[in-house]
């Protein structure tokens, strides 16, 4: 049954009521902080019982502790490894937290972390004018890190945002002092290195605290409309290349032959002229010793050398021509054809001397045929140039 329904005989069991069964409401917030008081008091050096209308010194002690034990938690705070924490005291610099566990002095102190190992990117881009008076369209990136976070916070409003300014100054000084067929194809990598040395010469005066690792040249492209003009211009310049190192090839190839026709030729040039030198020594030799021969029998060495002189003539000619004296006919014994149609049968040989006047006596020829009286002049008249 409820403690205040109807019928229990006025035997309300309100809990608000003491045992007295006085009428006194819900407790004081105050006969609460009294009580705890007059226990604790004692503790934070006050006497029990002394405050009575509200809180003692202890109490106010006790909320401060609370408090300050609560602050000095909330300033606990972590620096990571690749971070270094820049600490203000009142909105001024004070010191640079280094990685691991930190504590700040909250609402005085504030921590801002700044990380120095990450690679940091940006890029600039647009249409920029050429040295030639030519527009290319050119894309760039820049690779950079933090190296001093107090310059890289401090020394300028937003030191990306310079960088950003500086880069883009940089590429349009170097692009502008550039023809466009380096910006486009051969001078690539100087563009891109000029860039690199010009945009460090800008941004080493105002003191960023950032130091660039790298930059790249990611784009370079002529305007759409002369686009087909200038692909076909690379193209010719590729062909220019190609052709070029074609005929270094066949120059490579084509010279050490040259250079080994021309030695070979000097060699035997070379040769030649020993073998004359040492023929004409020898004619000189054999002629010495023929000369006193000749003096001491002048008919005997004439007729040896007419018959060695016509053995040399006739042995190297395939045909043979007999003159009959008191004739009018020649006999003609064509030995080069028959020699060509029987070789296939069987070898065919010169005739001997012996034939040869065998035939002459057939054919009633004489000693002295005109033939050899020819053949006598010959011998003479080049015995005598020999003289």
């Amino acid at each position: 049954m409820a403690w205040n329904e109807p019928g229990n005989n006025g035997n309300d069991n309100d809990p608000w009521k003491n045992r007295g069964g006085r009428d006194q409401g819900p407790p004081d917030l105050d006969e609460v902080f009294r009580k705890f008081n007059n226990k604790f008091g004692g503790i934070f050096g006050g006497k029990p019982g002394n405050n009575k209308n509200g809180l003692g010194g202890a109490g106010i002690t006790f909320i401060f502790i609370i408090a300050l034990i609560v602050w000095a938690l909330s300033g606990i705070y972590t620096v990571k490894e690749a971070e270094r924490g820049i600490v203000l005291q009142f909105g001024q610099f004070d010191r640079i937290a280094e990685p691991g566990l930190r504590w700040k002095m909250t609402f005085i102190e504030r921590v801002i972390p700044i990380d120095i190992e990450a690679v940091r990117s940006l890029s600039a881009s647009g249409f920029m004018l050429t040295e030639d008076e030519n527009v290319v369209s050119v894309e760039f990136e820049v690779q950079y890190r933090v190296v001093d976070p107090t310059l890289y916070r401090f020394s300028v409003t937003d030191a990306d945002h310079s960088l950003q300014q500086a880069l883009d100054s940089a590429l349009r000084y170097v692009v502008g002092h550039s023809r466009m067929d380096q910006v486009l194809t051969t001078g690539r990598e100087l563009v891109r290195q000029r860039t690199w040395d010009e945009l460090n010469e800008i941004i080493e005066p105002y003191n960023l605290g950032l130091i660039v690792t790298d930059v790249n040249f990611k784009d370079s492209r002529p305007p759409a409309e002369v686009k087909d003009a200038f692909d076909d211009a690379i193209a010719a310049q590729e062909d220019e290349q190609r052709f070029i190192r074609e005929a270094e090839a066949y120059a490579r190839e084509i010279e050490p032959r040259a250079r080994g026709r021309v030695t070979r030729m000097t060699q035997e040039a070379e040769g030649y002229k020993e073998r004359i030198i040492l023929e004409a020594q020898g004619e000189v030799a054999r002629f010495e010793k023929l000369l006193p021969e000749y003096a001491a029998a002048k008919q005997v060495t004439r007729e040896r050398l007419y018959i060695e002189t016509m053995e040399e003539i006739l042995g190297r000619s395939s045909k043979v021509i007999v003159d009959v004296k008191g004739g009018n006919n020649m006999m003609y014994l064509p030995l080069d054809k028959i020699m060509q149609q029987s070789q296939s049968s069987s070898p065919v040989t010169l005739p001997s001397r012996n034939d040869i006047n065998q035939l002459r006596q057939t054919l009633g020829q004489s000693q002295n045929s005109s033939v050899n009286s020819s053949s006598d002049r010959f011998s003479q008249d080049r015995f005598n140039s020999g003289r």
